[in-house]
């Protein structure tokens, strides 16, 4: 098993896909967990790069946009017990007809109150106790 040193924590770049109603997209695991789309920064990797890998890997999207700078970072004890930390990117896709997978098996949009009902990773609790909707723009207001 891994030994981090108390400093370190797994690195996750997060897709914030909005709808029109300001609701996030979250993607279900086939371990019955709701996750955002996204993953682990590979060594090198940029974030923007990260995104559009794992977007592509989870689900065979492709992203058209993703916003320059992270709207959220937060920090959590994973389910394994060790620390992670996860930035939010706001993104938009360029469409949803995503292909089930192992890491992907339904999409979502929900309100912070809906997603908190459904059975969440750590690091998505906190993202919601962050979230604002009045912070963003709609899905369909293109004038980032």
């Amino acid at each position: 098993m891994f030994e981090a040193p108390n400093n370190f924590y797994r690195t996750s770049i997060k897709a914030l896909i909005l709808d029109d109603e300001k609701r996030f997209l979250m993607i279900l695991e086939d371990n019955g967990l709701w996750e955002m789309p996204g993953g682990g920064l590979d060594f090198g990797e940029s974030p923007h790069d990260c995104l559009t890998r794992e977007i592509k890997e989870e689900m065979s999207l492709k992203v058209t946009y993703i916003n320059k700078q992270p709207s959220y970072f937060v920090s959590a004890l994973n389910i394994n017990g060790q620390w992670k930390t996860a930035a939010f990117y706001e993104a938009r896709l360029e469409n949803f007809d995503f292909k089930p997978t192992d890491e992907c098996t339904k999409i979502k949009f929900f309100t912070k109150e809906e997603a908190l009902k459904e059975n969440l990773y750590p690091i998505i609790k906190e993202f919601i106790k962050e979230y604002d909707p009045k912070n963003h723009n709609s899905l369909y207001d293109q004038t980032k």
